[in-house]
């Protein structure tokens, strides 16, 4: 574990989902505890406890930090394909599984609503900004006639990323292998996958 820290106050709440994402990355999530975050952080726990109360609000407010990050990270990746004339359906599928390979802990975390409280206004709206990206048109990257669903291209797009992504972090593929050849191996199915947004010429 590194070094501990010593933090200000004012950024004691953002310290200890730092601290979640430290212990969580080499420990699991079960090993996290508001306890051992404030231990982490340079503080008392009584400090951790003014910020979250119990450890379901600690973890609902890393899922919370996840899915915002996701759904930022996706639009980045659209800005800067389209600012340098690549294909954006696959930047946006890339960042997508590169997030779960640099980010296993926020990736596992997003949608555990067993362990966090799920009605949380801030988890929520997180929650729907990045439903939100996908129901429309997979971040505007695919046709998309109903952006208030999703359609069976935006499923499939959906399912084959976020698979091979969990597949990454908790299945067999990749086990011991570099991160650049998960991202070569993610675009091969990504370009595998491409032909099912092609326009139809019958």
């Amino acid at each position: 574990m590194k070094k501990k820290k010593t933090y200000h106050h004012g950024n004691l709440a953002e310290s200890l989902l730092d601290a979640v994402d430290e212990i969580a990355s080499q420990f699991g999530l079960e090993a996290v505890t508001l306890r051992a975050c404030a231990k982490l952080a340079g503080v008392s726990p009584s400090s951790a406890f003014r910020h979250y109360v119990d450890k379901r609000a600690l973890f609902t407010a890393f899922a919370t930090r996840a899915l915002n990050q996701l759904t930022a990270a996706m639009s980045a990746a659209k800005a800067i394909a389209e600012k340098d004339g690549q294909d954006a359906f696959k930047a946006v599928g890339i960042a997508y599984i590169a997030f779960a390979i640099d980010k296993p802990a926020f990736f596992r975390a997003m949608w555990r609503e067993e362990a966090i409280y799920s009605n949380d206004d801030h988890y929520r709206q997180a929650a729907n900004n990045l439903s939100a990206q996908l129901t429309g048109g997979f971040a505007d990257t695919i046709d998309d006639k109903d952006p208030e669903t999703l359609s069976a291209q935006e499923l499939l797009a959906w399912s084959a990323v976020h698979g091979l992504a969990n597949l990454f972090v908790d299945g067999p593929v990749g086990n011991a292998t570099p991160r650049q050849q998960k991202i070569e191996k993610a675009v091969e199915m990504i370009d595998a996958l491409m032909p099912a947004f092609q326009p139809s010429n019958a």
